[in-house]
């Protein structure tokens, strides 16, 4: 049980984090990845002052709050908390359900990060799939991370949120690695739906044919980088079996470099079936 405030350290230890964040001087949580040292890769405006910003899947709010920092002037954070919801595979068993729904917590890592913090952050319980102007609002920035991948529907998604954006979206999510490499012009992806919320794994240029796919041009990157481990999370001692497997071979990946991402920055961009999207009087 969460307590009510007072033992920081103590309401820390009791979750499992999936974001690294210092809370207070000395206070870590103990995060599935270690995104401080790659902020600085993600295209950021080094100041965020009078913009409204969406972060997209949020989990324990490590971007929402980075937006806050660089000044924004409203932080909105959607996330589906009951794993219930999310885009399970029809033979996921429910051990796997239980056990990767426990990170999630119901979003008890951001409210402990929240209170600590003292953000102004406003979290709202929302699927990509439901983002809506008259729930939400418009945006003039958005930050998608990590999600794409767990999606049945990514394209369904980014049309969702090509509808409230008025200005940018920042796009940072999983790639395969070796597909990018082997690869580095034609969009592919690999295909999982089984068992887990994984669905694809694209190569660097399958993420940007999803995002154009989702009625957005690509104005800077895709890029790759690497999401480094944090200390919540299990590494993988090299053994010559794990490069048997595509998941061996991504687990030695994550333990020597980090999680293969690639991050890039989109704007909407006018298409026949949807609206045009509305422009500011300069035109821009």
């Amino acid at each position: 049980m969460i307590t009510a405030g007072g033992d920081l350290p103590a309401e820390v230890r009791q979750l499992d984090w999936y974001h690294t964040i210092e809370l207070a001087p000395g206070v870590v949580t103990p995060g599935w990845h270690d995104t401080r040292p790659v902020v600085e890769q993600v295209p950021f405006p080094q100041s965020l002052a009078g913009m409204r910003c969406l972060d997209v899947g949020t989990f324990d709010g490590f971007w929402a709050f980075e937006m806050e920092r660089r000044g924004a002037a409203e932080v909105v954070a959607i996330d589906v908390p009951d794993p219930k919801q999310w885009d399970w595979p029809v033979d996921s068993s429910a051990e796997v359900m239980e056990i990767i729904g426990r990170r999630k917590g119901t979003g008890s890592g951001f409210e402990i990060a929240h209170r600590a913090l003292r953000s102004s952050v406003r979290r709202v319980d929302c699927s990509a799939y439901d983002v809506d102007e008259n729930g939400l609002g418009r945006f003039d920035l958005i930050y998608l991370g990590s999600l794409l991948v767990h999606l049945r529907d990514p394209v369904r998604a980014l049309m969702r949120l090509r509808a409230v954006c008025d200005g940018s979206m920042i796009v940072v999510d999983g790639i395969d690695l070796l597909l990018s490499l082997l690869l580095p012009r034609r969009p592919v992806a690999t295909f999982d739906g089984r068992g887990r919320p994984w669905w694809w794994y694209p190569n660097v240029a399958g993420l940007r044919g999803l995002v154009e796919a989702g009625g957005f041009e690509v104005v800077a990157g895709p890029r790759r980088i690497y999401m480094p481990p944090g200390a919540g999370q299990p590494l993988a001692s090299f053994h010559p079996r794990l490069l048997a497997t595509r998941a061996g071979r991504h687990a030695l990946v994550v333990a020597t470099r980090g999680d293969p991402h690639a991050v890039l920055v989109a704007r909407p961009r006018a298409v026949p079936s949807q609206p045009a999207v509305p422009t500011t009087a300069d035109g821009s």
